[in-house]
């Protein structure tokens, strides 16, 4: 039986394919697939976007094909961890996926010392927090002692919903957004930042400027820091720093159940002069200053003038950001990558294989952080 359903205003900024979710999972020892498979399909028709297709404004989705959804190969040789965890451009689109035909799609490669998953979902699908969610059910349905399929659903916690447009309104029947400029190599830099130098820049503000600021504020202002320092010629006068931010803890009608985007984008703009010459206490406090109260309504105003751009017909600025005036910093420090236990254990690695320009991903290592930037 098909299923349809209409794309939300952030769900049409992805439309035409760009920022995938992609990330690649190093499992050791291995595991069969055979019960992933099985999940995979049983999980299709609940999660049944992800394995949709978009189509003029819509997701449409009609019948579980594991051959659309799911791939698996062998190679007579080891994964170099060393050089995975490098994030070498060059290493990680060896890696990366071709243009998918589902909205999700999952490939799995067996090497001689263990296991990697590569699950890719296009944006239009969902967001991150929709990413994970889907991968922490496929794991937990997939490891041996899970009880029956109908008992587990029932007991889900966060059992996904699908209304999105529940808020307002929306149709993009007919609108086409071009694809984008495809960039070439990029450089990637990764930098590990020390949990506790992030702390002393939060006391220190919080002394000082009797001011509470977070640690992606910290960590915001570094990466913008870096990706000015990295091309100074580059830049113009302003640069703009916007960052995603989840609203399911202050939207009730979306809750932590919601599968789809439930994210709004945010912008700050600084002077290259204040990001070169600033210490990164004051571009935290800037950007914590800079943050709009989180409700339905701030929400609402931000739906609402996604689709006043759209109306206006500038299609060029009806995106999450723009590489060649600003930066996108997103945190990734939570990723929940102790529940994606598929039987073997939590992955020994977990990399993101979506590369893009002038773009930072805050990731956790250990008790500390790495800034991942891409330049």
């Amino acid at each position: 039986m098909s299923k349809e359903i209409q794309i939300s205003q952030v769900d049409a900024l992805f439309s035409n394919g760009s920022y995938p979710i992609e990330f690649l999972f190093y499992y050791e020892p291995a595991f069969d697939t055979k019960r992933l498979r099985s999940a995979l399909q049983k999980l299709s028709s609940v999660f049944w976007p992800a394995f949709g297709e978009y189509r003029d404004g819509a997701i449409v989705f009609d019948r579980y094909r594991e051959a659309d959804c799911f791939e698996e190969e062998a190679v007579d040789r080891d994964l170099d961890i060393s050089e995975i965890d490098k994030a070498d451009y060059r290493v990680l689109s060896r890696f990366a996926l071709p243009e998918l035909k589902r909205l999700f799609f999952l490939k799995a490669i067996r090497f001689k010392n263990g296991l990697a998953l590569i699950p890719k979902m296009n944006h239009v699908a969902g967001d991150g927090y929709s990413y994970f969610l889907f991968l922490s059910v496929l794991a937990a349905l997939s490891r041996p002692t899970v009880v029956p399929f109908k008992s587990f659903l029932v007991n889900l916690a966060l059992r996904p919903h699908h209304r999105r447009t529940v808020l307002r309104d929306f149709s993009f029947r007919g609108v086409e957004l071009k694809p984008l400029a495809q960039h070439g190599k990029l450089a990637i830099e990764c930098d590990t930042i020390l949990r506790q130098d992030v702390q002393s820049v939060i006391q220190e503000a919080a002394s000082s400027a009797n001011l509470r600021i977070s640690t992606n504020d910290v960590l915001s202002a570094l990466a913008m820091k870096k990706l000015v320092r990295a091309q100074p010629d580059f830049w113009t006068e302003d640069v703009r720093l916007t960052m995603p931010i989840d609203v399911r803890g202050k939207v009730k009608e979306y809750s932590r159940g919601f599968f789809g985007n439930g994210i709004m984008f945010h912008t700050v703009m600084f002077k290259k002069e204040q990001l070169e010459n600033s210490p990164v206490q004051k571009l935290a406090i800037e950007i914590r200053k800079s943050m709009p109260p989180l409700s339905k309504e701030t929400y609402l105003d931000f739906l609402r003038k996604l689709e006043e751009i759209l109306s206006a017909g500038k299609r060029d600025e009806f995106r999450p950001y723009d590489p060649e005036r600003g930066c996108l910093v997103t945190n990734l420090s939570r990723l929940p990558a102790d529940k994606l236990d598929f039987g073997t254990g939590s992955p020994k690695l977990a990399v993101p294989l979506t590369v893009e320009k002038n773009a930072a991903g805050i990731l956790a290592r250990n008790e500390n952080f790495v800034l991942r930037l891409a330049y």
